[in-house]
């Protein structure tokens, strides 16, 4: 239970005390700043309290998005500061400035609210509340016409239109979130959570691949409604965490990770499906995830690459870009053509309905990989102009994010030390000479080589700062290698169970890069030393993998991508459930992503 402090005299007549009342606070009464701080002292430590003025006049959702949004530990709009209980000392403080500047006359009772946010020494959120109503009239008049502004307008319109995401997909935009707020409130009057929401989408996407497995016509149309309206809940699930503004550091996760799962399980679904029907597009389903997951890197790269940065982009990319914002029709037709969540799900649920699993994955990398080249071309014409300083934090982010091992960081203490342009060419060199070999001469020894100067190279780019306009490119570059290499040499063993191994091992190791991101992007840092030691990093997989194809035959490395697939899944699972659980469990702040559309 929240706790909300009225100070100066009841109005009669207000709805104050019931509107505070229905939003989960209970209300108490203080008749000055002194008075209110003595009720503070016995509220307890852990709860959130706020101080409201009592001749407050506004909408109730104005107070809702002012006092009870989680991701703040602090936050006021004009006649009422809230405070969490991270915040609460600093609360206390304030209120007694605004209690001796009452003794001393320089207050008035009645505006003490304001006065302890102009005091509190923290961050401090304040919400744009946009035309919803907030504010403290000082006479009968002003308050008579503040009654008729909050009447004029309609909070609960402004409530449903502010639940959609502020920048989305053309799809999602016109074809899903026209309804799916409407769903979302439903869901908000039955006191359903996000997560129950969240839960329910991955649910109906894996019942999704399931008829997709069944490898006929009718499973395959009920598979494409079923994506569908499992990609209607995703978006309903946000909308109802800015709708009831129940944001939690564990259902931000849920949401992120369940995107990934539902897609590349429906993925699987479809590789089962068309093996039913005599069809192998296994290594089409495992080259879709790689691209799309290298996609997802390079986002993730580049922004975590450039999020402390202060400079303006003056190059003639970032000036052409911004031209074409100002033409509505190139900003849609943008959003588009990068394959968001929404144009991909769409796709590929009318295309698994009207034509084959094959037809779908042909399309699908197609359009991904337009997608891939256009957004990594302009990121790329971006940096090699930008005359920005790399933070510590973000130079640090990348680092984690290349996902380097106890190989790379061994050969990294070593003496040698090439050229830094010279050795990122080489890292690129190695990484298509490396998936080239594998492809033309199969599992062998000479792919073990090439696989070993590749490891020698990548320990040499992590010896020093990442700090380079292009070196964001290295997380998805090593990326590419390993899965490209498992993909590749899981193809040329050329027997039954082999791609599905490899798809259930890179599913694994791209969890656990997906990890990292949502970790880093909470503020938690990357995932535990031990982890990433236990697991090898990108470099002592890659090099395992070539090693078991050349050492085993094509059963036997079979058996060993499943066993390797387990044995990753089970320990980046564990660590990373008991993580979040912990985070949740324990307080952290509550995030939401609301920035481009995956």
């Amino acid at each position: 239970m929240s706790t909300a402090i009225l100070t100066g005299q009841p109005v009669p007549g207000s709805s104050l005390e019931g509107d505070l009342r229905s939003l989960g606070f209970d209300v108490r009464a203080a008749t000055d700043a002194a008075d209110a701080e003595t009720l503070l002292a016995a509220v307890p430590a852990d709860q959130r309290v706020a101080v409201v003025d009592a001749r407050f006049v506004g909408h109730v959702h104005a107070l809702r998005l002012g006092l009870t949004d989680p991701r703040f530990e602090a936050a006021a709009i004009p006649g009422a500061v809230t405070a969490k209980s991270g915040a609460r000392p600093a609360l206390a403080r304030a209120l007694r400035i605004a209690s001796s500047d009452a003794s001393n006359g320089s207050v008035v009772v009645g505006i003490v609210a304001d006065r302890v946010a102009e005091t509190l020494d923290t961050d401090l959120h304040r919400p744009e509340l946009g035309e919803l109503v907030a504010e403290v009239p000082r006479d009968p008049q002003a308050r008579n016409e503040a009654r008729q502004s909050v009447a004029s307008v309609d909070d609960e319109a402004i409530r449903l239109r502010t639940a959609v995401k502020s920048r989305d997909g053309f799809f999602t935009t016109y074809c899903v979130s026209p309804y799916s707020r409407y769903l979302a409130r439903w869901c908000a009057r039955r006191g359903m959570t996000p997560n129950q929401v969240t839960t329910a989408s991955l649910i109906t996407a894996l019942i999704a691949a399931g008829c997709a497995a069944t490898g006929t016509r009718a499973g395959f149309v009920a598979a494409g409604l079923l994506l569908l309206f499992s990609f209607v809940l995703d978006c309903t699930d946000g909308q109802l965490a800015r709708y009831s503004l129940q944001y939690s550091t564990l259902g931000a996760w849920l949401d992120a990770t369940f995107d990934r799962a539902k897609e590349y399980a429906y993925y699987a679904g479809l590789a089962l499906g068309a093996a039913r029907g005599g069809d192998d597009v296994w290594a089409l389903a495992l080259a879709a995830m790689v691209l799309q997951t290298c996609r997802h890197v390079v986002d993730f790269s580049f922004n975590e690459a450039n999020v402390d940065s202060t400079a303006a982009n003056t190059s003639p990319t970032a000036a052409l870009s911004g031209k074409l914002d100002s033409v509505g029709w190139t900003v849609w037709l943008r959003r588009m053509i990068v394959l968001p969540i929404g144009e991909r799900w769409a796709m590929i649920a009318v295309l698994t309905a009207l034509t084959t699993p094959r037809i779908t994955f042909y399309v699908l990398l197609i359009g991904c990989a337009f997608a891939a080249c256009y957004t990594t071309a302009g990121r790329v014409l971006r940096s090699v102009t930008r005359k920005a300083r790399r933070s510590d934090r973000a130079m640090r982010a990348l680092a984690d994010l290349t996902d380097s091992g106890p190989l790379a960081e061994l050969l990294a203490r070593l003496p040698l030390r090439g050229q830094p342009a010279v050795t990122r060419l080489l890292a690129l060199a190695c990484t298509v000479f490396l998936m080239y070999t594998a492809w033309s001469d199969g599992p062998g020894w000479s792919v073990v080589v090439i696989a070993a100067v590749y490891v020698l190279v990548s320990a040499d780019l992590i010896k020093r700062p990442l700090a380079g306009p292009l070196d964001w490119l290295l997380p998805p570059l090593f990326r590419a290698a390993e899965y490209g290499t498992v993909l590749v040499l899981a193809a040329k063993a050329d027997v039954n169970g082999a791609l599905p191994a490899a798809f259930g091992l890179v599913a694994a190791v791209a969890y656990h890069h997906y990890d990292t991101v949502y970790r880093i992007r909470g503020n938690a840092g990357a995932p535990p030393h031990w982890l990433v030691r236990a697991i090898g990093g990108h470099e002592g997989r890659t090099l395992l993998v070539t090693v078991l194809a050349a050492l085993l035959t094509a059963e036997d490395f079979k058996v060993a991508l499943t066993a390797l697939a387990v044995a990753v899944a089970l320990v980046v699972l564990f660590e990373s459930i008991r993580y979040w659980v912990t985070a949740h469990r324990r307080g952290a702040p509550a995030v939401h992503d609301e920035g481009e559309p995956a």
